[in-house]
């Protein structure tokens, strides 16, 4: 696999737009969220649709062709520099095959950043666009308003990529070894249920990946690893680094699961690199060569996640 094209980092006064094309959006959050980015001398705009509430489907941001056209025009304005999600939460799978994704190739690369949901959106745009994407905090969510790490992360991500090539664990080795490919991974519950569908690649070959999530027990993520196992998904794979498993059960639970279904893949496998739904989340970029050792721990970036 080969690296996908990076688009260029931010600058001050850099036009930032805030879309909701997951779950429905707490306003008092995405204003905090703003005035962090507004601190750090971008220029952020709300799609229209952000604070929309689906009227009978309540775990939604609105309808699904209002959130598709919040990020298509986004996208497409050519004043735009980044087009950042406001939250996670679930919404993504609906609407992505309603974007021109032809129009938005044309648009030209730009900064994109999300997490959790947004993972089917990860998908899409290096299937359909060959571009590298930010796995981090998103607008309205808590890390980016009260937590100083994830802050610092993404803003040196946006500004000074060079500075943040290198990420480290706090955990261990569940097997051994160094590995060298392209990033690609996201949520461990949408790389499962987007199998099989348009804008989702087949198998993870040449790729460190990249795999976290929420709120699902044990057993939960053992069938999720499994159909990922079935379907040929994780074919390939040079290594796994696995980021946080928030409410996923008790840890010692957990990683005997992680061990069985991922230690018999013969790669790499290193634990708690700190990215995902986590206190202090760090920024991860999707499409760029870099090393996973998982003796020391870290995972590196060739070069930096932005030109």
């Amino acid at each position: 696999m080969k690296d996908l094209r990076r688009p260029a980092r931010l600058a001050p006064g850099a036009r930032v737009a805030v879309v909701a094309p997951s779950g429905p959006v707490v306003e008092e959050r995405l204003q905090a969220g703003l005035d962090v980015l507004r601190g750090w001398d971008l220029d952020p705009v709300v799609a229209p649709h952000v604070l929309d509430r689906h009227g009978e489907l309540g775990h939604l941001a609105g309808t699904d062709a209002d959130r598709a056209a919040d990020l298509q025009r986004a996208w497409c304005d050519p004043a735009v520099d980044a087009v950042l999600c406001a939250r996670g939460g679930y919404g993504a799978q609906r609407m992505v095959d309603l974007l021109d994704w032809e129009e938005m190739r044309a648009a030209g690369p730009k900064v994109f950043v999300g997490f959790s949901d947004s993972t089917t959106l990860h998908e899409a745009f290096a299937v359909r666009l060959g571009l590298v994407t930010l796995y981090g905090p998103v607008a309205a969510g808590v890390d980016l308003s009260k937590n100083a790490r994830a802050q610092d992360h993404l803003r040196a991500t946006l500004f000074a990529p060079e500075t943040v090539r290198t990420l480290t664990s706090s955990g261990a080795a569940l097997a051994p070894g160094r590995a060298r490919g392209v990033t690609l991974g996201g949520c461990l519950t949408l790389l499962a249920t987007g199998q099989g569908t348009p804008h989702t690649r087949t198998d993870a070959r040449g790729g460190p990946l990249l795999l976290e999530d929420v709120g699902e027990q044990p057993y939960r993520v053992d069938r999720a690893l499994t159909q990922l196992l079935r379907a040929g998904r994780l074919d390939g794979v040079a290594g796994v680094a696995l980021g946080s498993w928030d409410r996923c059960g008790p840890y010692e639970e957990l990683r005997p699961v992680l061990a069985d279904r991922l230690g018999g893949l013969g790669v790499p496998v290193v634990e708690e690199l700190g990215f995902g739904h986590c206190d202090g989340a760090l920024t991860v970029p999707f499409g760029v060569s870099a090393e996973l050792d998982a003796d020391a721990g870290t995972l590196t970036l060739d070069a930096p996640a932005l030109r």
